[in-house]
């Protein structure tokens, strides 16, 4: 996903939108993230997929056991950090 500033997307909008068609973008302001910009086919693959239902007899054993035994990655504790402001 590509990064832009606000002041990228005022002066060249036409390249944010390119961007964001093949790979999303995102803009920031004041230097923190504010929007995601994707292409209206990626944002309804997005919408299917959050409406997807599996029932537990049907989901992999795999995905059973990772849920059973969830994995914590130390790196991701300076995204514990960002909830906790």
């Amino acid at each position: 996903m590509r990064r832009f500033t606000s002041l990228d997307l005022q002066r060249n909008t036409a390249r944010v939108q390119e961007a964001a068609m093949r790979e999303g973008a995102t803009v920031s302001y004041h230097g923190r993230d504010r929007l995601v910009i994707l292409s209206i086919d990626e944002f309804e693959r997005l919408k299917r997929r959050d409406k997807a239902v599996i029932a537990m007899e049907e989901m992999p054993e795999e995905f059973i056991r990772a849920l059973q035994e969830p994995y914590f990655d130390a790196g991701q504790a300076a995204l514990d950090r960002l909830m906790d402001e």
